[in-house]
């Protein structure tokens, strides 16, 4: 059990992207797994209530120009408390709604029987689904002109700086040692926020983007929270910030086993640990599946000699990926075929020709 966190009551109550996580989480598990009788029996029903619980939480704002907008939440970052249009929630918001409508039309136009069973059990009216591709469309996300990054929320930049200068290294967690609400009113980050929507929907940002908006976010990100240093290390990766890829990917290593917080006496972080995985794999592994086809951008390793290894089952085939120094290989374990992509190139692995190598990106 973890330690009372004066921060999370407040903030925890306006978390409504959770919501969208585990739609989000749904579609990966699909698009791993190939479960599409799970998809038509349980996650339809969800997504249709998910969505509606976008729609009638946000609404059409004239301010906005029209813009569908989402206020009073709070998004991963619990230092920025019950604000309006969090872009992470926004951006999440809006895959929970293009994916409930994608899901829907795809039932009633290829399996009748299926959808008739999911509108009589939700009262789904066909006028619902519109909706939600409308809201979608027109979901607002912040962004300052001037700095050219995505905001965290719409007034994020309204807010007094932190003095970090004058924060002792022991006045760390924040808030362990000050009281929310000044938290609240400064520019300060405990976790990764749109840093993590630009991890999660990795397709719909360009490096050039993700780059601009980590080297934005990360001075003013304390990583007061366990689940902050893999999320970073991953999109370090990603920019080439190969130096802060492996400072922020051994913290996050070491959160239990060195006891970073100090709080390993209150239980394991064990999201952090799934972090950990997430970092070796998707940061120094370079692995995507943003389309439902894995591929890997794999980096260098950190350390001359060292060589990360991991498997990874995907649609009941088990695929063994070793990087080194200089090259990567790909290696089909169980399973007749596997394609995947190494960079922009496809490569298809088969049980004849199990075994591909491929050099490791010197940019």
């Amino acid at each position: 059990m973890r330690a009372h966190d004066p921060a999370k009551h407040a903030a925890g109550t306006a978390q409504y992207h959770i919501n969208a996580d585990i739609m989000y989480a749904l579609r990966k598990y699909v698009q791993a797994t190939g479960d599409e009788e799970f998809l038509r029996k349980y996650g339809a029903e969800m997504l249709v209530e998910t969505a509606r619980m976008w729609l009638d939480l946000g609404f059409y704002s004239d301010a906005k120009g029209g813009r569908f907008c989402i206020n009073g939440v709070t998004g991963p970052d619990e230092y920025n408390a019950v604000v309006n249009n969090n872009a992470y929630t926004n951006l999440m918001a809006r895959e929970n709604l293009r994916y409930a409508a994608e899901v829907v039309e795809s039932l009633r136009t290829a399996e009748a029987g299926m959808y008739d069973a999911l509108a009589q059990k939700t009262a789904l009216d066909p006028s619902e689904v519109n909706a939600w591709i409308q809201a979608a469309g027109s979901m607002y996300v912040p962004s300052d002109e001037t700095l050219n990054v995505i905001l965290q929320d719409d007034n994020f930049l309204d807010r007094e700086p932190w003095d970090f200068r004058n924060t002792p290294r022991d006045r760390y967690p924040l808030l362990l040692f000050y009281h929310p609400l000044n938290i609240y009113r400064t520019q300060v980050i405990k976790q990764a926020d749109v840093i993590l929507a630009m991890f999660l929907l990795g397709d719909t940002f360009s490096s050039e983007v993700k780059k601009r908006n980590f080297d934005f976010y990360d001075p003013l990100t304390t990583g007061d929270s366990s689940l902050s240093s893999c999320v970073e290390a991953i999109i370090a990766a990603q920019v080439g910030d190969m130096d802060k890829a492996f400072r922020y990917g051994m913290a996050a290593l070491l959160m239990d086993l060195a006891d970073v917080g100090g709080n390993v006496k209150d239980g394991c972080h064990i999201a952090s640990m799934g972090g950990t995985w997430m970092m070796l794999t998707y940061g120094f592994g370079g692995m995507r599946d943003d389309d439902g086809t894995l591929s890997f951008w794999p980096r260098r390793a950190p350390e001359e000699n060292a060589i990360l290894r991991f498997p990874i089952t995907y649609r009941g085939r088990l695929l063994c990926v070793e990087i080194g120094l200089d090259k990567v290989e790909y290696t089909l374990r169980e399973g007749e075929r596997l394609v995947i992509r190494h960079e922009k190139q496809e490569v298809e692995l088969t049980r004849e020709h199990p075994v591909a190598v491929r050099p490791v990106s010197r940019r």
